[in-house]
């Protein structure tokens, strides 16, 4: 886990979102009985359980006193809280090249304790080299403003050296289709350190590259890249990141029914933990590694 201080806002936000709008249910209080009694827009209340917009502490206290949350250890930790969602993100800098979804999906990467990622076709951003990253990027952004490419390759390293820093609780499981390792990208050189790279960092204790084989045939989700999240604490339930070709989606067991989907059906988080499993199925320790042996070796071939 890393430092409290050290995880974005956005990811304390989400948590006090959560927690206030579990004491508000428990209480029996509706968000319009709430609003009224706080003399706040209801609007006002469903962005602060939204995690939309931040709490002034000031509000926090006089809020939690209104569900009767009043024992001094239990407020002081959720003003704590509050405190830390106020607090400036490392992400800002990177508002103007990454989408909304795709800074809050690392920030719940933050915090996670396991982490199951799942790509068809390409190397996943978390274990590329920068020059991988680089060539990527520019692939599908197109002739854009080298600044802007620049920037979104740096966010991509940062995200690495914060992710790999942390020295415990952070497993990452990868599952790659075979085609992600044999399709050159940028140029051999460029492959075959990126190939390298993944044999490397596969020897770490905490990550788990499979490689899915040619002869697995056509299977389960085999167009829609996915990362599943799960969190230490049982009340922080999993969530799922979809990258589809035109957007992304998060998606969270802990929605409610009325906020969007209720993460149960079938675009649920527990659904992709299976799906997952069911592919992890087709890969051994030994047959990935010699995947991507002979992947590298087709390059110097």
């Amino acid at each position: 886990m890393p430092a409290e201080d050290d995880v974005d806002p956005g990811v304390h936000r989400r948590k006090l979102r959560s927690i206030l709008r579990h004491e508000r249910e428990i209480c029996g209080k509706t968000q319009t009985a709430t609003a009224e009694a706080m003399s706040w827009s209801v609007s006002k209340l469903i962005r602060i359980e939204s995690g939309s917009v931040s709490i002034s502490v000031n509000d926090l206290r006089a809020l939690l006193r209104y569900y009767d949350v009043i024992e001094e250890e239990r407020v002081e930790s959720l003003v704590m809280l509050a405190r830390l969602a106020r607090r400036h993100s490392w992400l800002n800098a990177y508002k103007d090249v990454a989408s909304t979804e795709y800074l809050a999906y690392l920030g719940y990467e933050e915090l996670a304790v396991r982490s199951y990622n799942f790509q068809p076709v390409l190397v996943p951003g978390l274990l590329q080299t920068e020059e991988y990253a680089a060539a990527i990027i520019h692939t599908i952004r197109g002739p854009k403003i080298p600044s802007r490419i620049e920037k979104l390759v740096e966010l991509r390293i940062a995200r690495q050296e914060k992710v790999f820093a942390r020295t415990n609780g952070f497993d990452l499981y990868f599952l790659l289709d075979e085609s992600v390792v044999r399709r050159p990208v940028g140029g051999l050189d460029i492959m075959r350190k990126q190939l390298q790279w993944l044999l490397e960092i596969n020897e770490r204790d905490n990550v788990t590259i499979g490689i899915i084989p040619f002869k697995a045939g056509f299977y389960r989700s085999i167009r829609v890249p996915f990362v599943v999240f799960e969190f230490p604490q049982p009340e922080d339930q999993a969530v799922l990141y979809l990258e589809y070709p035109q957007k992304e989606e998060i998606i969270r067991e802990d929605i409610p029914p009325g906020d969007g989907d209720t993460g149960s059906g079938p675009t649920a988080p527990p659904t992709y933990l299976e799906i997952f499993a069911e592919l992890q199925q087709f890969t051994t320790p030994e047959g990935s590694t010699q995947i991507l042996r002979s992947a590298l070796e087709d390059l110097d071939g």
